[in-house]
């Protein structure tokens, strides 16, 4: 109730105190910057012992190493992953808030693409730059892609909130767009979709482009049939 970032959502259900949905906006300066994220929480009988259950809303697209297809949420605080000591959940000091603001923090970051298994060894490392790009990419297209579907399907108990944010958001969505065909590096823009980065080591990839031109149009359909301008 005090905590919670004002990018974080939760509503619980009168009739079932066990049940939650969060919706985690996308973080700027990432490649999922403006994106609406949905997770599921179910707390099991033995809840504080053991962590809640947590359902992502994929519609079908893996965007993060942490976030399947199948709707799995592979954290350590959630037991799905391995860790040691705080990364782990404590029955006397984990909360739900914790896994809401790790999943936005650790997961939703702005180099997705070390979060993979093994990976995190290549960070600084010229493979791992070489690499962490082309993901970023392909992570940002995937979120747009999710976007789209959450302008035309909205989760139940979230119809409002979703075309309100779009249409305040839209204009951003659509002006990082811009930003990236102009040449800048996926996961580099400011909330108001600016640069961060004066100049790029190198442009956004042809694909990137290719992708862009055709997914904007629709894009900005959606947005407009929400009501933005």
């Amino acid at each position: 109730m005090n905590d919670l970032p004002d990018t974080i959502y939760v509503r619980a259900f009168e009739d079932r105190m066990d049940l939650l949905r969060a919706v985690i906006v996308g973080p700027s300066g990432t490649p999922y910057q403006d994106g609406l994220f949905f997770f599921d929480l179910q707390l099991p009988l033995s809840y504080p012992a053991a962590p809640p259950q947590v359902y992502y809303h994929s519609f079908g697209l893996r965007l993060n190493p942490n976030l399947y297809a199948s709707g799995t949420v592979c954290l350590s605080l959630l037991n799905t992953f391995g860790g040691d000591g705080t990364e782990v959940w404590s029955p006397a000091t984990s909360t739900l808030l914790q896994v809401l603001v790790s999943i936005q923090g650790l997961v939703l970051n702005n180099q997705p693409y070390y979060n993979e298994a093994g990976y995190e060894d290549l960070v600084g490392t010229p493979e791992g730059r070489r690499n962490a790009l082309p993901y970023n990419e392909k992570a940002y297209l995937l979120t747009l892609r999710a976007m789209l579907h959450l302008l035309r399907r909205q989760p139940q108990g979230f119809e409002e909130f979703i075309k309100d944010h779009f249409r305040h958001r839209g204009r951003f969505v659509l002006r990082a767009c811009e930003a990236y065909l102009q040449g800048c590096i996926v996961g580099t823009l400011t909330s108001d979709a600016s640069p961060i980065e004066e100049n790029s080591e190198r442009p956004c990839s042809a694909g990137l482009r290719l992708a862009l031109t055709n997914v904007v149009p629709s894009l900005m359909e959606a947005i407009r049939e929400v009501g933005a301008e």
